[in-house]
């Protein structure tokens, strides 16, 4: 990875700092409705084709597969062609990849025009929350993250609404054009308002180093996708994961004698950031599977529409949107280290009530329910995305940016496969006469899973020092006290 000098806080003035997070917003918002509405329209897609739903989970994991592969060239793609330009392109690609989602004939096809999609999305995203974290002072960093995070929620909140409207009334396919207006925004916002930085001195592009690490994270996703509902034989599914560990270790070995390899190992040993991706891994197993669980579950087992399913999931991003004005205020008063703790016990508990959750039960009390866990994951994820680059230097965010990244798609996905492998073989044990008992016992299965996989999170972030992310939040229980956040995982 490039090292990257820093640009002149003056490239972007104070006053319009809102303004750019506010679009870096916005391809925060495509990427999350995108996900949101097709979660919500899988069951209609698996009968359109013809499979178990279980199997539409392709359509997912394919685009987060490619933001596996391709997220390490962003932070290099930025240093050298620029953030600005890196950034329309990538719209421009993400944008295109949804107008052929729309016209797939078949899954596989519709998987490849969602890993076109992914191609987008790996550089959007990432190289967005580069141009923030290299042009906001760490003080400031926190407020920042807000007004970033705060119109991205809206992606989630109306994307089961919109997608259960358009799949009910029209056609899922119609789910595809929504991020058409709102690409075309963020090209003309950025064309305006973001500045074009380049790094004064870019290193040679890491292509061995690419090759690597997206084979290896290839392979390892895409044994675990086709393994998930039954697709592979064992020999071809070992093989496959077989060659992605092989792969990674043969990248591990050439990071270390590379001066700038496209994932930096060396991170690792920044203290805040190793255990903001370790906790935050767990934490998103469960917060992936749950967005796949979730609408299935309540069509499915419930028989609510696609447009029900979705005004029920739409209250947990509303809730979301009410702890965004919180969360700032929060962690100043107490602090990361003892907000992440203590609300990291909640995913596991969300995971175990959805689990226990039948029939019978009135939908209101899901609603509640929901409305809690969304306003309990915005304060976590918030924390998690802020923290991780509490203690990296400002030349050293890109090579950040492009990791985090990566790991964070990588869980995302892996939480997906998990969810529908364990979905796949628990309707098969609990296939009966009774059709009905069966799906809803292979979905609690499913939410206990996920549900024991996150609950390591809050004993990760409880090795976290007292002051950590002190500077970022204002808040430290230590005053005068200069010694550095040691954490040992």
């Amino acid at each position: 990875m490039p090292t990257t000098q820093p640009p002149s806080p003056d490239v972007i003035p104070p006053g319009r700092r809102r303004i750019v997070a506010l679009i870096v917003a916005s391809t925060l918002f495509m990427e999350q409705m995108d996900g949101t509405v097709l979660t919500t329209a899988l069951p209609t897609m698996a009968r359109t084709f013809g499979v178990d739903v279980a199997r539409t989970a392709v359509a997912l994991t394919s685009y987060m597969l490619s933001l596996a592969i391709f997220i390490p060239a962003s932070g290099p793609m930025a240093d050298r062609f620029g953030g600005r330009r890196v950034l329309q392109w990538a719209i421009i690609v993400f944008m295109a990849g949804s107008i052929l989602c729309s016209m797939a004939p078949g899954l596989w096809t519709l998987a490849l025009a969602r890993a076109l999609q992914g191609i987008g999305g790996a550089m959007m995203v990432p190289v967005g929350r580069l141009v923030i974290l290299q042009n906001v002072p760490k003080s400031a960093l926190i407020g920042a993250m807000f007004w970033m995070m705060l119109p991205a929620t809206l992606g989630p909140m109306t994307g089961p609404v919109i997608g259960g409207a358009l799949t009910t009334y029209l056609s899922w396919r119609w789910i595809f054009y929504i991020n058409i207006p709102v690409g075309l925004v963020a090209i003309v916002m950025t064309r305006l308002f973001i500045p074009q930085v380049r790094a004064p001195h870019v290193a040679p592009f890491d292509v061995r180093g690419i090759v690597l690490s997206g084979t290896g994270l290839a392979a390892l996703m895409l044994g675990a996708e086709l393994s998930s509902h039954g697709q592979l034989p064992a020999g071809a599914m070992l093989g496959l994961l077989s060659v992605g560990m092989l792969c990674l270790w043969a990248y591990a070995r050439h990071a270390r004698h590379v001066a700038h390899p496209v994932l930096d190992l060396s991170l690792w040993r920044v203290s805040t950031f190793r255990v903001s991706i370790c906790a935050g891994a767990f934490s998103r197993l469960a917060t992936g599977a749950i967005a796949f669980l979730l609408p299935s579950f309540l069509q499915l087992e419930f028989g609510l529409s696609a447009a029900r399913s979705g005004t029920i999931t739409f209250v947990a991003p509303l809730g979301a949107l009410a702890m965004r004005v919180l969360a700032v205020r929060l962690y100043r008063q107490w602090g990361f280290r003892r907000i992440l703790v203590l609300n990291a016990i909640v995913l596991p508990a969300g995971c175990c009530f959805l689990a226990a959750f039948g029939a019978n039960w009135s939908l209101w009390v899901l609603v509640v329910a929901m409305l809690g866990l969304g306003m309990s994951q915005a304060l976590q994820f918030t924390g998690y995305n802020t923290i991780a680059y509490a203690d990296m230097p400002p030349e050293r965010m890109s090579a950040a940016t492009s990791f985090y990244s990566t790991a964070q798609q990588m869980t995302l996905s892996l939480g997906i496969c998990v969810a529908a492998a364990v979905l796949s073989l628990s309707r098969m044990m609990f296939s009966t006469g009774d059709a009905g008992a069966a799906t809803g016992g292979a979905f609690s299965a499913a939410f206990v899973t996920m549900g024991v996989l996150c609950a390591p999170a809050s004993v990760l972030l409880a090795r976290l020092s007292p002051r950590a992310g002190a500077e970022i939040s204002g808040h430290d229980p230590t005053v005068g006290q200069s010694a550095p956040n040691h954490t040992k995982i």
